[in-house]
């Protein structure tokens, strides 16, 4: 599996308060590990939005979309849900 982030996905990530960085960080690892082992973390709150579109919890504030296609995974956006929905929109 390949894991990227796009550029939004970064600048959202820096904008954060560092609490809710390491929220984040550690939601992405529970991902990865799940798509390594196969066995999903409780609490992370995996759901497809569409398609190739999901999203996973990170804290009660977060969520985090990204797209997965075949072996890819690449990070989309990081923000609250009113934050995502808003992104959803526009897609």
């Amino acid at each position: 599996m390949q894991y990227s982030e796009t550029s939004g996905f970064v600048r959202n990530i820096k904008r954060l308060p560092t609490q809710r960085k390491e929220l984040v960080k550690e939601s992405i690892s529970k991902l990865v590990n799940f798509f390594e082992t196969k066995q999903l973390s409780q609490g992370l709150g995996l759901k497809q939005l569409r398609p190739d579109i999901w999203e996973i919890r990170a804290g009660l504030l977060d969520r985090i979309v990204f797209r997965r296609q075949k072996d890819i995974v690449e990070f989309i956006i990081a923000g609250t849900h009113n934050e995502i929905k808003r992104f959803l929109k526009n897609l």
